[in-house]
């Protein structure tokens, strides 16, 4: 169990490439990760909270409100109760909102609250991915020292072929578990 103890937030924005957050979801509590899903509302268009409950065995966050019975959801904490957070997929319009701080939604106050490494998994169209405005949002991440997980050239949902497939969750996967090799080796 290569990340045993290691406390992960798994973001997921409304991407069509959501269903593979559920893989990586899987891979990650195999793994002995703990991981706490935080999805944004049009995230869920595309993949059920139950599901995601399910294979985490921890209630997904949505909302910064619980019921209707005044608890909250503190943004704050969850970014200082994280060894890493990975947003799969991240939007264009996610990668937007995370570069220029707009948090109006809980996964980007819990982004802009963490303390931890962020790992960022690109998903969207290839014109979409190549704009100009998508690649100054991915250059602004990785100044802020966000570890880019490039998405792949292949078949895309709209049934072009181009770069803007989300990684695959077993390389996302290694990549975390490479990252936490490296800190326990330094």
């Amino acid at each position: 169990m290569k990340l045993q103890g290691k406390r992960i937030i798994l973001g997921i924005s409304g991407s069509i490439a959501a269903y593979k957050s559920a893989f990586l979801l899987r891979l990650l509590v195999r793994e002995g990760a703990e991981v706490q899903v935080v999805i944004t509302p049009a995230g869920k268009e595309f993949i059920t909270p139950v599901t995601l409950s399910a294979l985490s065995g921890r209630p997904v966050i949505s909302e910064f409100f619980g019921q209707s019975d005044g608890t909250w959801h503190s943004h704050v904490d969850l970014g200082l109760w994280a060894d890493a957070m990975v947003i799969a997929p991240a939007t264009a319009a996610t990668l937007a909102k995370m570069a220029n701080g707009i948090a109006d939604n809980m996964l980007i106050t819990t982004y802009l609250s963490a303390k931890c490494p962020v790992f960022i998994a690109p998903a969207m169209d290839l014109d979409m991915f190549s704009h100009p405005s998508t690649q100054k949002n991915i250059a602004i991440l990785n100044d802020f020292g966000n570890i880019l997980l490039d998405p792949a050239t292949g078949e895309l949902a709209s049934g072009l072929e181009g770069k803007g497939r989300m990684e695959e969750p077993d390389n996302i996967l290694n990549r975390l578990v490479e990252h936490f090799s490296q800190k326990k080796n330094s």
